[in-house]
């Protein structure tokens, strides 16, 4: 057997393998051998097949087998001894001046297509500038999340007449063109949030109705074509609501309506404990501290994506761009010509700063241990449990989930992987220089989106 390596050029290779019979053939006969032991035919007892019977009912698809794992064990183990740096897998090139009879006596050649990392340096310093920005309660954020609380805690009622913010429990009714009910189509009944409504004319339609009155409005033009929206509210798939075109017709059965709670010493306990808050003042200050403690969170996934922008902008490096778009054509079969022209720049994009994110791993020498793994997964399972159960679990309890989550490998590589990036991009926050700029709350949803 013979692997040798043809350079294209600095991004892409040929792998050129040539096997002869005696490279594959102790593996088709210890294949066909094993397949006799286990073969169950008429007229012979199992495991008595003879292997010459095998041979000649399915020797061609066993060599064929075999030829193919030689194929794939002879490539990762050239691959690793050396140590080239590919992206992708490697894809088989044809060649159709070549044919073989597969009748156990050919000498085969077969050529790989690889596309390899490329070669670059990178260096942050703290020349590099980067904003972080320092995200501040302003006045109408704060109002709105003491809103959300106090009618959280507050009490339901059902006036006569719906207001701005109240919740209409109704049947919607989906209608033709001609405005007649749409027979067999969808009809739910639902409660329709006004807050949710995104078109102001229609939420308007829907202010000062009572019960048993009817409105007919555009559900795509209500919702801004928000589809996992409209899936909720109808009890559809997203793709469903998507889609969706008709009119539908409201009418309303109640009108439900949360006051909001008092700023009263009950609601303080109720919310805080027992004697922790006694004023308004102080009621808004805890509000502002939790909402600070949320709007860190949101500026640090701001901050990494700008260290990510900077970083792919910064380090600019070639890639194998045509052997990339084969590969993921060939890995993807439903991936159109549209979708990858579409999205090749985004994942090009992607691959850079993992080849960044790795030479800073290597350069550095960081790693990441077992426990921070392990660790991760544990605060993500959670946050996820509390968020469907107010009692906690128990450290024991949440260890043990913990390791039953690490055991599927997806969730494990998963993990490793976010742990890693958080350790990038400690790492460059920590050598470059974060630029602080101070922003409202409601301006830098702006800037976010």
């Amino acid at each position: 057997m013979n692997i040798t390596q043809e350079k294209v050029d600095n991004l892409n290779s040929v792998l050129k393998i040539n096997l002869a019979p005696e490279d594959y053939a102790p593996r088709v006969d210890k294949a066909i051998k094993d397949h006799a032991k286990k073969a169950k035919l008429p007229g012979f007892r199992p495991g008595m097949v003879p292997a010459g019977h095998i041979k000649k009912m399915y020797g061609k698809s066993i060599l064929v087998d075999e030829i193919n794992n030689l194929l794939s064990d002879t490539l990762n183990n050239y691959i690793d001894e050396q140590k080239l740096n590919i992206l992708g897998q490697p894809l088989p090139k044809p060649d159709d001046n070549k044919e073989y009879n597969w009748d156990f006596a050919d000498t085969f050649e077969f050529n790989y297509e690889i596309g390899l990392a490329p070669e670059f340096d990178q260096e942050f310093t703290s020349k590099d500038k980067v904003t972080q920005y320092v995200i501040k309660v302003d006045d109408e954020t704060l109002a709105s999340r003491t809103k959300n609380i106090r009618r959280s805690y507050g009490k339901m009622t059902n006036p006569d007449v719906s207001a701005d913010d109240d919740v209409l429990y109704s049947q919607l009714e989906q209608l033709s063109p001609d405005g007649s009910v749409f027979e067999d189509g969808i009809n739910e009944t639902v409660s329709v949030r006004l807050d949710q409504v995104k078109d102001e004319v229609i939420k308007a339609s829907l202010i000062g109705l009572k019960k048993d009155d009817t409105v007919e409005f555009d559900i795509q033009k209500a919702y801004d074509g928000d589809a996992a929206k409209i899936a909720g509210l109808l009890k559809i798939d997203e793709d469903t609501a998507a889609d969706l075109k008709s009119n539908f017709r409201l009418t309303v059965k109640n009108v439900n309506r949360l006051e909001e709670s008092d700023l009263n010493q009950e609601f303080f306990d109720k919310l805080f404990g027992e004697g922790t808050v006694t004023t308004e003042e102080e009621f808004k200050a805890k509000i502002t501290e939790e909402l600070e403690a949320m709007m860190q969170q949101d500026s640090e996934r701001k901050l990494q994506d700008e260290i990510y922008n900077y970083a792919t902008g910064k380090v600019d490096f070639p890639l194998p761009d045509e052997f990339l778009k084969r590969w993921l054509k060939v890995t993807n079969e439903k991936l159109s010509d549209e979708e990858l022209a579409e999205g090749y720049a985004e994942f090009s994009k992607n691959l850079k700063w993992t080849l960044i994110a790795n030479k800073i791993i290597v350069e550095n020498n960081i790693e990441i241990k077992y426990e921070e793994v392990f660790e991760a997964a544990k605060q993500r399972l959670d946050a996820q449990f509390r968020m469907y159960s107010p009692q906690p679990l128990t450290d024991e309890q949440l260890g043990q989930y913990t390791v039953q989550y690490l055991q599927n490998k997806e969730n494990a590589n998963r993990t490793f992987e976010e742990v890693k990036a958080l350790k990038v991009f400690e790492y460059i926050k920590s050598v470059i220089t974060l630029d602080q700029k101070e922003i409202a709350y409601n301006e830098f949803t702006k800037l976010a989106n």
